[in-house]
């Protein structure tokens, strides 16, 4: 099969920079991404792009008009595409059965119902968002109950493994491509044909295919893996501090060890972004509805010693300027969950908030990051530019 044109459904942090990469590398496929907001498109289409990546407007300016569009159209290219992405939020559950754990996969959902309403030929449907094990079921079963006379469809794990702020170099320069597919003759020539797609600019031996439940997962294990990376040093830090010993002295230590590495060995105030906690969260929920309650046990650790993590770091600060901040200025200076993004998901949220229900003022600086983060924290701050 060759691929002509590609929709991806959602404008957000995954779908705008894959798509401009894609369209960058594959200027011989059309690639549109459409959203429902009609100012989030607008944006895209605007010099003011709504997410900040390192390199994401040098690639959207080459390709926006030529090969890369961003619209509101989504039935109208839902119908001309070979492949469709599904690049949608999926948040963490907030009421009912899983609430504060599962995955609401409701706009997932919604996707997968726009594409049966409207689909015409064959379709390749592929979820990039972060889903738990059997979400490719969900979306089959919603486009087969409502499949139609030549319209058929197959459809494809291939999750994102984007670090915010080097997304773009993320993909550019691919550790890997994950795949996941069903195994039948059908299944074959879809993951072939997305495969086609990224061999572009990728080498075949880091394309990797599995079936749809593998892949699934390994998104979720990889994210686990690197908190649960992040929660073990800062673990250490406090034994650290507590008996004279160099938490980074230790990190370069045990980093140096071929079978650890350094990556993920810094001590901090904990991981944030929009990921991690939300993802094993997900992780612990599912191992509980297998029943695997020690394995849900281990993995909501890790986030225990996080929230841990962050309270203690509070206190010291507190502890620091002599056990009381009221009326005392305290700048923040970064308030992003790391450098080159604007990603606010961070610990320093909780930092801040605590210290302005301690009495102190808050100043922050972030060139990147500050734009609502008053409203976040329902407080005044004073932002510095």
């Amino acid at each position: 099969m060759e691929v002509k044109k590609i929709c991806c459904i959602g404008a957000g942090y995954v779908g705008g920079p894959t798509c401009s990469v894609i369209a960058l590398k594959c200027p011989e496929i059309t690639v549109t991404v459409v959203d429902r907001s009609p100012q989030r498109v607008a944006q895209w289409n605007s010099d003011s792009l709504p997410i900040y990546e390192p390199g994401l407007d040098e690639v959207v300016r080459k390709c926006r008009g030529k090969n890369l569009f961003f619209s509101t159209e989504i039935e109208k290219n839902i119908q001309e595409a070979d492949i469709i992405f599904i690049c949608v939020n999926t948040p963490t559950k907030t009421f009912g059965n899983g609430k504060g754990r599962a995955a609401d996969l409701k706009y997932v959902e919604g996707a997968a119902r726009m594409i049966a309403d409207v689909a015409i030929g064959h379709k390749i449907v592929v979820e990039k968002s972060t889903v738990p094990v059997k979400a490719a079921e969900s979306i089959s079963n919603i486009l087969q109950a409502n499949l139609r006379e030549s319209v058929s469809y197959q459809i494809l794990s291939n999750p994102e493994f984007l670090s915010e702020g080097t997304a773009i170099e993320d993909l550019l320069n691919a550790e890997r491509v994950l795949i996941g597919g069903e195994d039948s003759p059908a299944g074959h020539a879809a993951v072939a044909a997305l495969s086609s797609v990224y061999m572009q600019w990728i080498p075949a031996e880091k394309i990797i295919t599995t079936n749809t439940w593998s892949s699934e997962l390994s998104k979720l294990a990889a994210n686990a893996f690197l908190a649960q990376r992040i929660s073990s040093i800062n673990s250490l830090s406090a034994v650290c501090e507590a008996t004279g010993a160099d938490v980074s002295e230790v990190a370069r230590a045990i980093g140096m060890d071929s079978r650890i590495g350094p990556k993920f060995l810094k001590a901090s105030v904990g991981f944030g972004g929009s990921c991690f906690q939300k993802d094993i969260l997900n992780l612990v929920y599912i191992c509980e509805c297998l029943n695997l309650m020690e394995v849900a046990a281990y993995w909501q650790q890790v986030i225990n010693i996080n929230e841990y993590q962050k309270s203690r770091f509070s206190a010291k600060v507190i502890e620091c300027l002599f056990n009381t901040v009221t009326d005392k200025r305290i700048c923040i200076l970064g308030f992003s969950f790391k450098k080159d993004t604007g990603d606010t998901g961070s610990r320093r949220l909780h930092v801040a908030k605590t210290l302005i229900d301690e009495g102190a003022y808050v100043h922050i600086y972030d060139p990147k990051a500050v734009t609502s983060t008053g409203a976040v924290l329902h407080a005044p701050l004073v932002i510095l530019s």
